[in-house]
């Protein structure tokens, strides 16, 4: 019979898997009725700093392949959402950012992701919940690297 502390690992990655399907599911409702991807929106709350990025952060913000995340670049800028640029401080890389266009679309797509965000994570427990899981990862990540 296992013991509690066998079981933690598996109980754990059903609550984070559960916890990331329903938000990620809630999300799109709301991302469906702006025109807006899942992924696309990773991209413009990335671009949203108003600092430029470069492909190679876009696709590790995203969680994206760089093919697709150059074809999800491309949509954005055939809608003029976001434009590249290239990097005056390397000028091999392209730095993409958001229009006048896109900026605005990323206001009113946040507003309503923000609206419709569960209040639970509005309150104290939204930055626990951020703690918690910015100290899982970066422990994950150390022991990736050992």
């Amino acid at each position: 019979m296992p013991t509690s502390a066998a079981r933690q690992p598996h109980d754990l990655m059903q609550l984070l898997t559960r916890a990331e399907r329903l938000a990620a599911r809630r999300l799109q409702t709301v991302l469906e009725k702006e025109g807006c991807s899942l992924d696309g929106w990773r991209v413009l709350a990335l671009l949203a700093d108003g600092q430029g990025h470069h492909m190679t952060a876009l696709a590790e913000a995203a969680f994206l392949p760089p093919p697709t995340l150059t074809k999800l670049v491309d949509q954005l800028v055939d809608q003029n959402l976001v434009h590249r640029r290239v990097d005056p401080l390397d000028r091999r890389r392209i730095l993409a950012h958001l229009t006048p266009r896109g900026l605005e679309y990323w206001r009113r797509v946040d507003r309503a992701v923000r609206a419709d965000w569960p209040a639970l994570l509005d309150e104290g427990d939204g930055e626990l919940l951020r703690a918690l899981l910015e100290r899982l990862a970066a422990t994950l990540d150390a022991s990736a690297h050992v």
